[in-house]
C-alpha cells in the first residue's frame, strides 16, 4: 500500500464506497433525517421571526417618517427604543403598561396558586363529598376562554357611565357600581385568577397523587405537628409542580389580551398586551416590536429566576419500588362545609358566568333584565334594521357561521399538524438521545413557550407581512393562523411526543427493521398505535387552545380569516353584548362537546394492535 492510500476500512470522503455507506447509515437512522428537517423548519418559524423583529426594531420604517421626516427608510436607528424608553410619551407607552402588567401578573398568580392548591388538596387528600363530579367541573374554566368570566362580570357590574347600559346588579338595586369595580385592575385580577387557577389545580393535584402518605405518617410518628409536616415534608415534594404552575400562570398572564382589553381599555388601563395591540393599530409597529421584546425578556427572566430557586433545593424521590399508599384525611364535621364551599366556588366560576351570558343573550333591550324583555332574536332572528344594526341572530348570521367553520377548521388542522410534528420531534429527540442534534431540537421545540402570545403574534406580523423568497406574504391568510397556533402549542405536543417515545423500547422497531419493514410502515404499525394516548392528549390540548385563542391571533385575524373569538371581540367593541354573549356560549358548548367526544372515543386508545406484517 502506498503512503497516500486511505487506511483500511476508511474510504475517502467523496468515494463511491463512502457515499454508499452514508446512504445506508442514514437509511437505518431515520431520526437523523427527521431531526435535521424538523430543526430546519423550527429554526425558520421560531428563530427567524425573532431575528426579524429585532431587525425591524432597529430599522427606520416608512411609518416613522410621520415623526422624523428627514429619516432614511431602512437605515439603522435607535428611534423606536428612544421613543419607548426615553421620551415624554414613554410613561404612557412603557412605564404604566409595565407596572400594570407586573401588578396584574403577581396578584393573579398569587390568588390562582392559593385557590388551585387548596382545591387540589381537597380533591386529593380529603374525603370531601362528590369528588368525581367536582374533579370534572373544576377543569371547565381551563376549557373555556379566559375572557368568559370578564363578559359575565360586565353583565353583572357594568355601569351606564362607561358601559353604555347598566348591568344586572344596578338594574336590581338601582345602585351605580363604582368604575373601579366595573373596570380596571380589580376585576381584571379577579376574573383572570378564577380562570388560571385551573393550571395550578391540575399540576398540584397530579403531584399530590404521587406523594406517599407514609412519608407524612413517619413525620407524625417522630412527633411533628400537622402544619410542620406539611412545611418540611409535603411542600418540598410539591415544589417542582408549584414552580411550574407559577411560571405557566405568570407567563400566560403577561401575554393575555382578551380580559385586559374588555375590562381595561374602556378606562384606559393598559397592559403590555393591550399596548402592543394599540400601537399596531396606530401603525406604530416599531413601538410594538420593542414592547414585544421587553415582554419576551420578562418571560425569560422569570423562567430563569424560577429555575434558580427550584434548582438550588434538594431533590427528593417520591416514587420507589416499595408499596405506595395514598390516604385521605377525614374532614370530620368540616366535610359538609368544605363541600358547600366547593359547590359555591363552582357556581361562581362555571355556572353563574354561563347563566349570566345566557340571560344577556336573551335580553331585547340592553340593561333591562325583566322577564318581559326576553327574546330569542339574537339566536334565531332573521335580521331587523331596528335591532343590533340589522345583524341577524346566530343561527342565520352568515358571518358568525363562517367564523364558526374557520374556528373548527383551525382547531382540527392545528391539532392534526401539531400532533404529527410533536410525534416526529419526540421520535428524533428520543432515538437520537445524547447527540447535539437532539439537544438542539429539544431546545428549539420548547422555545415558543417563552414567547407570550401577543408577542409571538407581533413577531409573525413582522416576518410574514411581506414575501420571503418563494414563500408569499401570509399576513391576512388562514395559513398564518394555523402556523402560529401549531408553533405556540408545540412545547406541549413535543413533550407528550417525547414522553410517549420514551415508553416505546427501541427493540420493537429494530425487530421490524430486521424483518425488512420500512420506516413508514413501522411508524404507522408500531409507533403511532403505542403512542396514541399521549398523541390524542396533545392534539386535544391544541384543539381546545385553538378554539378559544384570542391573544395569539388578535393581531393576525382579518375579515377574510375571521374566527369566533375575533367575532366576539368585535361585537363587544361595538357594544353588542347580546351577540357576543350568544356566540361565546356557542363556542364554549362546542369546545366542551368535542372534548368529551374525543375523550370517549380515545378511551383505551393507548393500547394499539401490533401488526407489523
Amino acid at each position: 500500500m502506498s503512503d497516500t492510500a486511505a487506511p483500511r476500512g476508511k474510504p475517502p470522503i467523496f468515494s463511491k464506497q463512502n457515499l454508499v455507506y452514508q446512504v445506508y447509515r442514514f437509511k437505518n437512522k431515520p431520526e437523523i433525517i427527521i431531526g435535521v428537517l424538523c430543526l430546519a423548519f423550527l429554526s425558520f418559524v421560531v428563530l427567524v421571526p425573532l431575528i426579524q423583529i429585532i431587525k425591524d426594531a432597529f430599522t427606520f420604517q416608512s411609518y416613522d417618517l410621520a415623526y422624523q421626516p428627514d429619516g432614511e427608510v431602512g437605515a439603522f436607528t435607535l428611534f423606536h427604543f428612544d421613543r419607548v424608553f426615553n421620551q415624554p410619551i414613554s410613561r404612557a407607552l412603557f412605564v404604566k403598561p409595565l407596572i400594570n402588567s407586573l401588578k396584574m401578573g403577581f396578584a393573579v398568580t398569587l390568588i390562582a396558586i392559593v385557590v388551585g392548591s387548596s382545591l387540589a388538596w381537597l380533591m386529593v387528600r380529603t374525603n370531601v363529598h362528590f369528588k368525581g363530579v367536582f374533579g370534572a367541573m373544576l377543569v371547565f374554566p381551563y376549557m373555556m376562554p379566559s375572557w368568559v368570566m370578564a363578559l359575565a362580570w360586565l353583565s353583572l357590574f357594568k355601569n351606564d357611565r362607561i358601559g353604555g347600559s347598566e348591568g344586572l346588579l344596578t338594574y336590581l338595586t338601582g345602585v351605580q357600581v363604582p368604575d373601579w369595580v366595573a373596570y380596571g385592575y380589580v376585576p381584571i385580577v379577579f376574573t383572570l385568577a378564577m380562570h388560571y387557577y385551573a393550571y395550578t389545580y391540575l399540576l398540584i393535584s397530579g403531584a399530590l397523587a404521587t406523594v406517599d402518605s407514609e412519608l407524612e405518617e413517619a413525620g407524625a410518628t417522630c412527633g411533628l405537628g400537622k402544619w410542620k409536616r406539611i412545611r418540611i415534608i409535603t411542600m418540598p415534594l410539591l415544589m417542582p409542580a408549584l414552580g411550574s404552575a407559577v411560571v405557566l400562570t405568570f407567563i400566560r398572564i403577561l401575554g393575555t389580551f382578551g380580559t385586559p382589553a374588555l375590562l381595561g381599555l374602556p378606562v384606559r388601563f393598559f397592559t403590555f398586551s393591550t399596548q402592543i395591540y394599540a400601537s399596531i393599530n396606530a401603525r406604530n409597529q416599531g413601538d410594538a416590536y420593542v414592547l414585544a421584546l421587553v415582554l419576551i425578556v420578562l418571560a425569560i427572566s422569570f423562567i430563569w429566576i424560577n429555575s434558580r430557586i427550584i434548582g438550588v433545593r434538594k431533590s427528593y424521590v417520591t416514587m420507589t419500588g416499595k408499596g405506595f399508599r395514598k390516604r385521605e384525611g377525614d374532614l370530620g364535621k368540616w366535610r359538609w362545609p368544605a363541600t358547600i364551599i366547593v359547590i359555591l366556588f363552582l357556581c361562581m366560576t362555571v355556572v353563574m358566568p354561563l347563566l349570566l351570558l345566557l340571560w344577556e343573550s336573551l335580553t331585547l333591550i340592553p340593561g333591562n333584565y325583566s322577564l318581559s324583555n326576553l327574546t330569542t332574536y339574537f339566536w334565531s332572528g332573521q335580521g331587523n334594521v331596528q335591532l343590533a344594526y340589522g345583524e341577524p341572530g346566530v343561527i342565520h348570521n352568515k358571518g358568525i357561521l363562517g367564523a364558526l367553520g374557520n374556528s373548527v377548521k383551525l382547531g382540527f388542522m392545528a391539532a392534526l399538524f401539531n400532533g404529527a410534528l410533536g410525534l416526529l420531534v419526540g421520535y428524533a429527540v428520543v432515538r437520537g438521545r445524547g447527540a447535539k442534534l437532539a439537544r438542539w431540537l429539544e431546545g428549539i421545540a420548547f422555545a415558543p413557550y417563552i414567547f407570550p402570545s401577543i408577542a409571538l403574534g407581533a413577531i409573525y406580523i413582522g416576518m410574514f407581512s411581506t414575501s420571503i423568497g418563494p414563500i408569499p406574504a401570509l399576513y391576512g391568510t388562514f395559513t398564518i393562523l394555523v402556523l402560529i397556533t401549531v408553533i405556540k402549542n408545540l412545547p406541549f405536543t413535543s413533550r407528550t411526543g417525547i414522553a410517549a417515545m420514551l415508553q416505546i423500547h427501541q427493540s420493537l422497531e429494530e425487530t421490524a427493521r430486521v424483518q425488512g419493514i420500512g420506516w413508514f410502515r413501522r411508524m404507522f404499525r408500531i409507533i403511532v398505535p403505542l403512542s396514541m394516548s399521549g398523541l390524542v392528549a396533545g392534539m386535544l390540548l391544541t384543539f381546545i387552545t385553538a378554539m378559544r385563542e384570542l391573544s395569539l391571533i388578535i393581531l393576525l385575524i382579518s375579515p377574510g380569516n375571521m374566527v369566533l373569538t375575533g367575532v366576539i371581540f368585535g361585537y363587544q367593541e361595538q357594544d353588542m353584548a347580546q351577540h357576543s354573549s350568544a356566540v361565546t356560549l356557542m363556542l364554549v358548548l362546542i369546545i366542551i362537546t368535542i372534548s368529551v367526544i374525543v375523550r370517549l372515543l380515545s378511551r383505551g386508545a393507548g393500547v394499539g394492535r401490533l401488526n407489523a406484517t
